[in-house]
């Protein structure tokens, strides 16, 4: 009689705190994210590509010191953003335990090497192009709604945080990934930047028609001062000109693109994210961030740790903080930190029209 009681007594209480999770599970805002390596959290991971960071030192500060797929010592902005949420870290959509009620959390739709173009990483064969990663979205939402009905997925949808991250690649693993290449043969890098904003407006309607309503959009961050391009086109120590041409020409018409677009859509749906400012602030003064150094990359080897993959074999610091990029083209967790910051609480020289803070406040209220 006594083991019985105690076995009921047990058996409610799972059914009360698996309650309380799903309660809290669905009470939280649901996060969303496409785009690149800035973002990926470990999708490549489950393709046959070399664009992985599924190998260490990658996580060496990760709460489980293990590779995650992430490209970072540690946490990305992505995750950083959902601790700003309030959620668990999210899960990789190919990853095989999303699902259930992690499905409510939301999902990482990112891919290593992809940009707005489909020829764009090409090098890294097997990757999820933006058109998948979107037709992964439309998957998603069909899996949600057989777990937790229409009406309610589709809520979920409208009322979540997108965030959107892609663009750099188009320019460093296509139009300068090699002298003349196809693409600069095509375009002068005047027009195919309008080309660049024409297309990546396609996918941003896309995300809207498929019930984005929150979307952070990313631009690109001052390309020719990432290590890989200083050791390979920087003289004197100076950042790459023309890489730093490419970048001031797309992040103001991306701006532009994004009023215009969200006039058409009657509502401040798109949030420009000047991630090239939040990055030149640490690039020209890395002391005034408490990094010793903007150069050179804590993992890699050559010039500016700047060439080749971060690997076991490669120079790695042992102060990680130290540094504001991690390998030869992605910021250090600190890094990732400050950008997630000014996200949070920039004013519109870097977020327009709002910040994140802004938004989640005023969406609270409605």
């Amino acid at each position: 009689m006594a083991s019985s009681l105690v076995f009921s007594s047990w058996i409610i209480l799972m059914v009360m705190a698996l309650g309380t999770f799903s309660n809290q599970t669905e009470a939280a805002r649901a996060f969303f994210v496409f785009g690149d390596s800035l973002v990926d959290n470990g999708n490549n991971n489950y393709l046959a590509t070399t664009a992985r960071a599924d190998s260490p030192p990658y996580g060496v500060d990760f709460p489980t010191h293990r590779p995650t797929g992430r490209f970072s010592n540690g946490l990305n902005i992505p995750d950083f953003i959902s601790q700003q949420l309030g959620t668990d870290l999210l899960l990789p959509y190919l990853s095989p335990q999303l699902t259930g009620q992690r499905l409510l959390v939301g999902a990482n739709f990112a891919s290593a090497g992809i940009g707005i173009l489909n020829d764009t990483g090409v090098q890294f064969i097997n990757i999820i192009r933006m058109f998948s990663q979107l037709d992964n979205f439309e998957q998603y939402q069909r899996r949600l709604t057989a777990l937790v009905g229409a009406q309610r997925a589709k809520q979920l949808v409208n009322q979540a945080l997108v965030l959107i991250t892609v663009g750099g690649n188009d320019f460093v693993n296509n139009y300068y990934l090699v002298p003349f290449s196809a693409r600069s043969r095509q375009f002068s890098l005047p027009n195919y930047v309008q080309y660049l904003i024409f297309e990546y407006e396609k996918l941003l309607q896309r995300l809207y028609d498929l019930g984005a309503r929150r979307v952070l959009v990313t631009g690109t961050g001052p390309m020719g001062c990432v290590p890989a391009e200083m050791a390979m086109r920087s003289t004197n120590g100076q950042c790459s000109a023309e890489l730093q041409r490419a970048a001031a020409l797309y992040n103001p018409q991306l701006v532009q693109m994004i009023q215009s677009l969200n006039s058409k859509l009657g509502s401040d749906i798109f949030i420009a994210a000047n991630t090239q400012m939040m990055h030149n602030d640490f690039v020209k003064n890395p002391q005034a961030f408490g990094f010793s150094t903007s150069k050179v990359a804590c993992c890699g080897q050559g010039p500016y740790n700047g060439l080749g993959l971060c690997t076991v074999a490669s120079n790695l610091c042992s102060n990680r903080d130290q540094y504001a990029f991690w390998d030869a083209f992605h910021p250090s967790e600190k890094a990732n930190r400050i950008i997630v910051q000014q996200i949070m609480s920039g004013t519109n020289a870097v977020m327009y029209p709002m910040n994140l803070s802004t938004i989640l406040d005023m969406d609270s209220r409605t």
